[in-house]
């Protein structure tokens, strides 16, 4: 099996430890244990701390505690508890469903640019995978008639990652049910990656939620503020497609880990304050961005609805990665170009940090933009 290089984390991983200025990422800032320990009234912080030194540290719950599979299915209108399983993060979850459901032979779409797992992995098994293109001249978004045309009688799966990284741009209700409508007609699962909900009023719909072949891909790293808990899920109206990925789950991973799932069973209990929070960082960020890109003659933004990534057109006379990395290395600040994400000529901002570093990455980028003047 051969597979290409994951161009976003292959550059994270190289250079994210050397940046000072970090304005690359897509999750929302990320919360410390003192704030999850603070979240319940109820509870003392130094209760919540006894909870988890008495843990016993064997494998846990194979597929997430029971209240973890409820709160989580309590996302979703027509998910049961039972059909929500536990996974490493969302990637883990991409891989799961695609390694559990595709291949060699099969024929695929997948929205393109946008998270490489979602075309690389079925690519490596076999699959052949063709391109729902997204376009910046519509805001980002794909046309459902380059779909119609995209799909076969043999078409297995259509995989979205929505909102869509690193555009933040959102696939609507009236859309995914165009997309369902087409996948109906042959039958094929529809995956959506979901880790990126709008967190203002804009109305988002799982795909778990409009088709009976629908598979949500979620996690606790982007909405929810933790990414370091690794926790994520999948999640389906369909008992055999949760089956499938019972399965196949046994040879890729035992648990997600007990102390890990009381943290998210935690931050779940409690979503609806750590939303509040991250709505508030998001409006705040989100307009100084679109301040700064105002006032930016070689920056433009199709800006996000209020989703934890956006990505910047760089109106520049060298290429992205050539100016991400001399940006980084002159001033310690760092994007990802949008190279690693199949679309040069931009980079991904990632907004959502804590806003004294937007704001000190904002004026070292403004700044080191002059030298193009």
């Amino acid at each position: 099996m051969k597979i290409a290089g994951f161009g976003v984390e292959a550059w994270l991983n190289a250079h994210e430890r050397e940046a000072t200025t970090d304005i690359s990422q897509s999750s929302i800032a990320a919360l410390t244990m003192a704030e999850i320990a603070a979240l319940d009234d109820q509870q003392a912080p130094q209760e919540f701390y006894q909870e988890l030194g008495a843990a016993r540290l064997d494998y846990g719950w194979i597929e997430g505690s029971p209240e973890f599979k409820q709160l989580v299915s309590t996302l979703y209108e027509h998910v049961p508890a039972d059909n929500v399983l536990q996974t490493n993060g969302a990637t883990g979850a991409n891989h799961l469903a695609i390694y559990s459901l595709i291949e060699p032979g099969d024929h695929v779409i997948a929205l393109y640019p946008s998270y490489q797992q979602l075309y690389d992995i079925p690519k490596s098994l076999g699959a052949t995978v063709d391109y729902w293109h997204i376009h910046e001249s519509a805001d980002w978004l794909p046309d459902i008639e380059e779909l119609q045309r995209l799909i076969r009688p043999n078409t297995k799966m259509i995989l979205l990652n929505n909102a869509i990284n690193p555009t933040g741009s959102l696939l609507d209700r009236a859309l995914l049910e165009q997309v369902v409508a087409v996948a109906q007609s042959v039958g094929a699962y529809v995956l959506a990656d979901e880790v990126y909900e709008p967190l203002d009023a804009t109305p988002f719909v799982s795909i778990a939620d409009l088709y009976d072949r629908g598979i949500a891909v979620n996690s606790l790293s982007k909405t929810y503020s933790v990414p370091g808990i690794r926790i994520g899920w999948t999640a389906t109206p369909s008992q055999e497609v949760a089956d499938i990925f019972r399965k196949y789950r046994d040879y890729t991973m035992i648990s997600g880990g007990v102390i890990n799932d009381q943290l998210a069973v935690r931050i779940l209990r409690h979503r609806d304050k750590v939303r509040v929070r991250n709505q508030e960082l998001v409006a705040r960020n989100l307009k100084i961005l679109t301040n700064w890109v105002a006032d930016e003659p070689r920056v433009d933004l199709i800006a996000p609805h209020s989703i934890s990534v956006s990505c910047i057109k760089l109106n520049i006379p060298i290429d992205d990665e050539t100016f991400c990395r001399e940006l980084l290395k002159d001033t310690g600040v760092l994007l990802v170009p949008g190279s690693r994400f199949d679309i040069p000529g931009h980079a991904r901002l990632g907004y959502c940090t804590d806003t004294t570093t937007l704001e000190r990455g904002l004026a070292l980028l403004g700044n080191y933009l002059r030298r193009f003047d």
